[in-house]
């Protein structure tokens, strides 16, 4: 940031509006740091009758006198509401000096306090039309934000037109080099930064965004999952530890349901009821979208729900199953991965991006079924989790193979 200001004032006269009368109007351009504004004074004079190079009237006449000390007042006054600006520490520009003089627009917004704003707008909507989770990400990006601020300008806060381009980019690395955060989820935090700037712009406290230019990207992440073989040497492995058992038991639930951790833990027995082919199926709604997502229950999760009907946990909390914390979950899958030597790390969400492949893709579940089972608003959502195993491409592709091995023989039989 600048710690010193450049700041000027000058009168002129707009030539190429004169009146009828031959008078011009007299307009005062005020300038800081390079960049300027300017409004008419509701003055006019004979161009004949101004010295542009001191920007005042010419003569000792009584109205070139009066017209003088008029233009001297208001660049006095313009000097104090620009000094004014300076003391108090407020963000400086040609226009905020200019509206400050002509009392225009309300008190300037700052970053924290818009974000702040939003946050507060958008937490009164959380059960109406927006989820706590997308709540959550923008307090995220907020923290975030101040943070950065404190690390890279010594500040609380910093007004809305002082934004720039550079403020973004240099976000970008501070998200990246000192939080250690991953491009993808750099480029979320960015968006969502980006979408309360446009709100600002609505609201009129910014003329545009000023991180337009901006293009968010994002790269192809290869998602682990778990295979076929992995997934029963899983099933079958007997573990002397309870709480492995437990943990291991809930992520095989949710390998075979495609639920999150934030949708298992809240589930209940009343969420289990009999479908439209009279099986078992649970009925609820994802957390993170809202929507509803009624998963039909295979087997090995109808088993799993079963054994915990009875566990005191369940019982005493009235849950399905007895999840622990996602902390807790994923410390112990580590243990879990290496006691079945699975040399990948195993999370709660790995069991999901299983479902989406090894369970219900690889087994020829269609993508727009496994969108609606996922609970995912859009099927491009579905297409970045569902990877197309090698093996699914060849079953497929034998298939293919053998309808034309048919067609030709019957073609050779027609001959």
């Amino acid at each position: 940031m600048k710690t010193t200001q450049t700041f000027n004032v000058l009168f002129w006269i707009y030539k190429s509006r004169t009146k009828v009368n031959g008078q011009a109007p007299i307009y005062c351009r005020i300038t800081v740091n390079g960049k300027r504004t300017q409004f008419s004074v509701n003055r006019d004079i004979d161009p004949k009758r101004w010295i542009p190079a001191a920007g005042i009237a010419k003569g000792t006449s009584e109205e070139a006198r009066t017209l003088n000390a008029y233009l001297d007042m208001v660049k006095g006054e313009i000097h104090k509401h620009y000094n004014r600006l300076l003391a108090s520490g407020e963000f400086i520009s040609a226009d905020t000096v200019k509206n400050s003089y002509l009392g225009l627009g309300e008190e300037q917004k700052s970053l924290i306090e818009t974000f702040e704003y939003h946050n507060d707008q958008m937490k009164e909507l959380i059960g109406v039309d927006v989820v706590k989770a997308t709540h959550t990400k923008f307090e995220t990006v907020l923290k975030k934000l101040k943070l950065y601020l404190k690390k890279q300008y010594k500040r609380s806060d910093i007004q809305l037109q002082e934004l720039d381009h550079k403020f973004i980019v240099d976000f970008e690395y501070f998200l990246k080099v000192d939080q250690d955060i991953g491009h993808n989820t750099v480029m979320k935090y960015i968006r969502n930064l980006k979408k309360v700037m446009n709100m600002a712009v609505m609201n009129n406290w910014l003329v545009k965004n000023p991180f337009n230019n901006f293009k968010c990207s994002t790269k192809k992440v290869k998602r682990e999952i778990l295979t076929e073989k992995e997934l029963q040497t899983l099933s079958e492995k007997e573990f002397p530890i309870q709480r492995l058992e437990e943990v291991r038991d809930i992520f095989l639930f949710c390998c075979f349901t495609g639920y999150a951790f934030v949708d298992v833990e809240k589930l209940r027995p009343s969420d289990v009821a009999l479908g439209i082919d009279g099986g078992k199926w649970i009925f609820t709604n994802r957390k993170k979208t809202g929507t509803t997502s009624n998963v039909p229950l295979l087997p090995p999760a109808q088993e799993i729900i079963e054994k915990y009907a009875e566990h005191p946990y369940c019982i005493s909390k009235g849950k399905l199953l007895p999840v622990k914390s996602n902390q807790k979950m994923n410390a112990y899958l580590k243990e879990i991965a290496d006691v079945c030597s699975i040399s990948k790390k195993l999370t709660m969400h790995i069991a999901r991006h299983t479902f989406a492949t090894t369970v219900t893709l690889s087994n020829g579940v269609p993508i727009e079924t496994v969108s609606r089972l996922l609970g995912h608003t859009k099927l491009a959502t579905t297409q970045i989790y569902a990877q197309v195993l090698e093996h699914k491409v060849s079953s497929d592709m034998s298939i293919l193979r053998e309808k034309f091995d048919k067609e030709q023989k019957e073609t050779k039989i027609a001959n």
